[in-house]
């Protein structure tokens, strides 16, 4: 829906609402008119419901909005003696319109200075169960959501397993687009296999400004773009999702809006100069290693030699293929013994990998050596021609809505002929660590800023499937922060503390209380 239906719908449910409380209004001694003027009617509402003024904003926020029109519609009813557990459910159920019922049918009687705690068990049960809703989705939405990290692509910097924190007011919390949503789910309600939305009615792309903006290698959620999942195992071409449901990615930011970026052997180039990543990252690559009396044990490779892929083995298990190492762990691991040959899998140069963005025969690249390309920058403008035509023909048509026609040599962009392009958009270069082993932009092109979901700042859990009891736990990951030099440092230890101090005085304060 576009903002001028978004208005039009907002009008209309103001006159509802209007048509079914302005007598309830009446009652609580204000003026009738007052039902019908927007935001100033919700605010007013609060004051009849004996309710904060600031719940008016709750009502306005996507996602958090749908939990409150019930709460309210429950608070306008307990405001009038409707407080028995049929009141409360058909408030609910009729979404709201049981308020014409008692607008224009009931005989009530307004109840100033209300009791606000529910008569009745179910009452309580229903509004503990719908704040504790609400406040969870305004911290999921707009401030901080769990995230879990389910392949190995910044391995070293984060790990398989690792369940973290994202930031979302960091660069700007993103306004929920898809408006009809099951709160703190993501594109399918769990166990049901639905759609946890409704894409018919979606908000325009709007973002809180954020404080910070994204930096040279910082590590970035986004809403993977060229998503069209039905669920994790199928896809489908022409399914369409909202982007905020796309499926969530996190990956290093290596090339900003305006860099012209290029890998060579695997190494990153940004404006001619080498890609220098922080120290906490490590940059891996696979080997085909052969050795000279029969394979390794692999649990005690990997915890020698830092290897978090296992190897995988040739017929005679003479020849071992390693899908990541560093190279810090690669000069350990040759000096072995047993290490008869080790080669490095990388591409020619030249070479085509037809998976490859932009998957065009004119483009000879491949996971090694790519580019050089440029970024696209809102409001930088460049020549565009049928050569690099298929390095942009995804950012002008799906991520900023032209069309795109050709006619012999010529290029008609919203049916204009057209030899130059002004991004509307900024649009980012996100790769992996692990160079060999991750679906990242060299397959699928930009992500746009409107992808950005937020930034990863802290690991709260971190789960080894490989380990056995308690080392499943790894415990020196709990509570360490994203970012940051040197090595991870954890603060389990002052975050207990903390609990046990706050949990100590909670009930200190609360036996002062009892005893006063």
């Amino acid at each position: 829906m576009t903002l001028i239906q978004w208005f039009i719908f907002f009008l209309v449910i103001q006159g509802i609402h209007g048509l079914g409380t302005w007598k309830l209004y009446t009652k609580a001694g204000r003026q009738a008119w007052e039902a019908f003027i927007p935001v100033y009617n919700a605010v007013i509402l609060m004051k009849i419901i004996n309710r904060p003024w600031w719940w008016t904003i709750l009502l306005f926020l996507p996602i958090v909005n749908l939990i409150m029109f019930a709460v309210v519609w429950v608070e306008t009813a307990r405001s009038f003696g409707k407080t028995s557990n049929i009141d409360t459910i058909l408030a609910v159920v009729t979404l709201g319109f049981y308020n014409f019922y008692l607008n224009y049918v009931a005989d009530l009687k307004y109840v100033d200075n209300r009791s606000l705690h529910p008569r009745t068990g179910l009452g309580d049960w229903i509004s503990s169960i719908l704040f504790a809703i609400v406040a969870a989705t305004i911290v999921h939405t707009y401030f901080i959501q769990p995230f879990t990290i389910p392949t190995s692509s910044l391995e070293k910097t984060l790990l398989v397993g690792d369940f973290l924190f994202v930031s979302k007011f960091h660069y700007g919390a993103r306004i929920p687009m898809t408006t009809i949503a099951a709160p703190m789910v993501h594109d399918t309600i769990p166990g049901l296999k639905i759609k946890s939305y409704v894409s018919e009615y979606e908000f325009p792309y709007t973002r809180i400004p954020g404080f910070q903006k994204i930096k040279h290698n910082d590590i970035v959620v986004f809403n993977w773009p060229v998503d069209t999942m039905l669920d994790m195992r199928h896809t489908d071409k022409f399914y369409y999702k909202p982007i905020d449901k796309k499926t969530n990615y996190v990956k290093r930011c290596v090339g900003l809006p305006g860099d012209s970026l290029e890998v060579r052997n695997g190494y990153v180039y940004i404006n001619g100069k080498q890609n220098v990543l922080p120290e906490r990252a490590k940059l891996q690559f696979s080997y085909m290693i052969e050795t000279r009396n029969g394979p390794f044990n692999n649990y005690q490779l990997a915890s020698r030699y830092n290897i978090t892929d296992f190897p995988q083995y040739n017929q005679d298990r003479s020849v071992s293929y390693f899908p990541a190492i560093t190279d810090d762990d690669l000069n350990k691991f040759k000096n072995h013994p047993n290490i008869k040959s080790i080669t490095p899998l990388k591409e020619e140069k030249g070479k085509r990998d037809p998976n490859i963005f932009p998957q065009n025969p004119d483009y000879d690249w491949n996971n090694d050596f790519f580019g050089p390309l440029y970024i696209p920058q809102s409001g930088k403008t460049i020549d565009i021609n049928l050569n690099v035509l298929p390095l942009y023909k995804r950012v002008l048509t799906a991520y900023e809505g032209n069309t795109l026609d050709i006619q012999g040599n010529q290029i008609l962009i919203n049916g204009k002929v057209t030899t130059t392009y002004t991004f509307k958009k900024d649009y980012y270069w996100m790769m992996g660590d692990n160079r060999h082993n991750s679906q990242d932009a060299r397959a699928w092109g930009f992500v746009p800023f409107d992808h950005v979901v937020g930034k990863p700042v802290f690991v709260w859990m971190s789960w080894n499937t490989n380990g056995k009891g308690f080392d499943k736990i790894r415990w020196e990951r709990l509570f360490t922060t994203v970012g940051g030099s040197g090595q991870p440092v954890s603060y389990l230890i002052p975050f207990l503390i903390v609990v046990a101090g706050w949990t100590g005085f909670n009930k200190w304060r609360k036996y002062k209380k009892e005893n006063a």
